[in-house]
């Protein structure tokens, strides 16, 4: 049986106040962008003048026809009308940056991060799949997103 004092000088030691019982977590530096060939790149600037004009309809365009977006903490939608819908609240400073994409030339993705204002440090990331008919633009087929933990400026 332990000694009350040690065992009080243990609980000292792991309690949640003690700073001394909890080693210094590094905080993960962001992935470096990385640069898009220009007709991927292209998504995400129309993506971003869509968001900040605050045009459900023209995000919804971006898509297939029967495209899906993925939010965090809510069902997914599918379809240009769901789609507008799911976006009727969009508006505000987006900036996208790339983390990773591949492509063929029908089929590809991008991963990415997404921020509330040029410059400001990722709140969310996001994979965008694309397809394409041959020498057509490229198209959203779903749009997968989740925070980072911090929410948008009200």
């Amino acid at each position: 049986m332990l000694k009350p004092s040690i065992l009080l000088a243990a609980l000292t030691l792991v309690s949640p106040g003690n700073v001394l019982a909890q080693p210094d977590r590094p905080t993960a530096s962001p992935l470096p962008s990385v640069t898009l060939p220009p007709e991927l790149d292209r998504v995400l600037r129309d993506y971003e003048r869509e968001w900040q004009a605050g045009s459900a309809a023209g995000l919804a365009a971006l898509f297939v026809e029967d495209g899906f977006v993925l939010q965090s903490g809510k069902s997914p939608v599918r379809g240009r009308a769901a789609i507008n819908e799911a976006y009727r609240m969009a508006g505000g400073p987006l900036t996208l940056r790339a983390l990773a994409y591949d492509a063929t030339a029908t089929v590809g993705h991008i991963i990415g991060g997404y921020a509330y204002g040029a410059g400001a440090a990722d709140v969310g990331k996001f994979i965008l799949l694309l397809r394409r008919e041959p020498g057509g633009p490229w198209r959203i087929v779903a749009d997968m997103d989740n925070g980072n933990g911090a929410r948008p400026p009200s």
